[in-house]
């Protein structure tokens, strides 16, 4: 799947790039298309991060990044790198004393805070006393409020940034007026960028996967991991907070959402959040085969007593198509994989009491009850009970999916 990004450099008055705001693109677009402006900016943060390196994207400049108030709250919780981002308040964000209070934190941890699209108004005077910049959009404001926004502010620790600089005359007039920043299409278009999206290429979800693989799962350092993924947080708080959990209040801490999962749901949840990523350009079939694998793998480990098994079995089912998703070789794959040996000796079809398992849930499927029930004998479930338990898997993987 490939994923996209637009990049557009930040000039100063010698007219030299020293920063780039990046923005977010969707497939075959050329500008701005999202409708949920929280998961413009998730994507946006993900994408430079995670994927493409934000050293690499910004020749190591700092990168201007558009903040929701939703995001806003939840980059207190996290560790984006303070030298690395600039985080542009929207003009559509009320400076409300949360706001206040969420960008006085940030300001103490060192962040750079930009306001955006800025029209001078008292009540964003608290807001500026806490800005290091402020972005003027030259296309929406007239000459007279240009000039005049830096002398009504009269504040020497504050830059200006003229965006949407169209002519060298605004360009030249900025410079007069004081503007230390430009950007627009006078210098450069916003340039698109787009890169592979690889579980290779996500870091986040190998150590997490490998947290959660250790046998005493250390909540601290799951929950370190978690709070430097704005990503993965976000999408962990709208997980525990649908309406399937029927929580009575909000979650809004990563280590509340944690306890309030377990080590076991946790695992399933990021296997399961893997797996949607992988399969979002393949037909939903696979994604429906694959966890429905996972739930029968799960109860038939159950129903023969081994619920140490019940764990690994879930695994080795959701990951069974991985290959499919991929098109990689299913030994190489595994091989990145910080999963259990059992699993991937089972997947690889190895003689043990998981690959017995994988067998008997592939019979299953394909009608070859001799088969099915073979493996079913060998693992000590009576013939029987298979397709209640088939239908159970079934009904919780329906579950499951309208879950993700």
């Amino acid at each position: 799947m490939n994923r996209f990004l637009a990049r557009q450099p930040i000039f100063d008055c010698r007219e030299k790039v020293v920063a780039y705001e990046l923005l977010f693109r969707s497939a075959g677009s050329t500008d701005y298309t999202a409708v949920d402006h929280d998961a413009a900016t998730i994507n946006v943060l993900f994408n430079a991060f995670l994927l493409f390196g934000i050293d690499k994207i910004t020749n190591s400049k700092p990168a201007f990044i558009n903040f929701t108030r939703n995001i806003l709250r939840q980059a207190i919780d996290t560790c984006l790198p303070v030298q690395s981002i600039v985080i542009e308040i929207l003009e559509d964000i009320e400076p409300d004393e949360e706001v206040i209070t969420i960008c006085k934190q940030l300001k103490q941890r060192g962040y750079v805070i930009a306001l955006d699209d800025f029209v001078f108004s008292d009540k964003y005077r608290d807001l500026i006393e806490l800005a290091d910049i402020i972005k003027i959009d030259f296309l929406t404001t007239s000459v007279r409020e240009r000039q005049a926004v830096i002398s009504r502010i009269r504040n020497p620790r504050i830059d200006f940034l003229a965006e949407k600089v169209e002519t060298r005359r605004d360009f030249e007039q900025a410079v007069i007026w004081g503007y230390s920043y430009f950007q627009g299409y006078f210098f450069s278009k916003p340039e698109t960028l787009s890169e592979k999206d690889l579980p290779s290429y996500n870091l986040q979800y190998h150590r997490i996967l490998q947290e959660i693989q250790k046998p005493n799962l250390d909540f601290n350092r799951l929950e370190e991991i978690i709070k430097n993924d704005i990503s993965f947080f976000y999408k962990l708080l709208k997980y525990i907070n649908s309406v399937h959990f029927g929580l009575k209040s909000p979650v809004s801490s990563v280590r509340q959402a944690l306890v309030l999962l377990g080590q076991r749901q946790i695992e399933q949840w990021v296997t399961l959040l893997i797996m949607r990523d992988l399969s979002q350009e393949k037909p939903e079939e696979v994604m429906t085969v694959s966890v429905m694998r996972a739930k029968f793998g799960e109860l038939l480990a159950q129903k023969m007593n081994k619920p140490e098994l019940a764990s690994q079995a879930f695994l080795m089912g959701l990951f069974s198509l991985i290959d499919c998703l991929l098109h990689r070789p299913l030994p190489t794959i595994l091989q990145e994989l910080p999963i259990a040996d059992a699993v991937k000796q089972a997947l690889l079809g190895a003689d043990t009491i998981l690959g017995d398992i994988l067998s008997l849930i592939l019979a299953y499927e394909k009608g070859d009850w001799h088969t099915a029930f073979f493996y079913a004998g060998n693992c000590s479930i009576p013939n029987k009970t298979l397709p209640g338990l088939y239908l159970q898997a079934l009904n919780d993987a329906m579950v499951i999916l309208n879950k993700c």
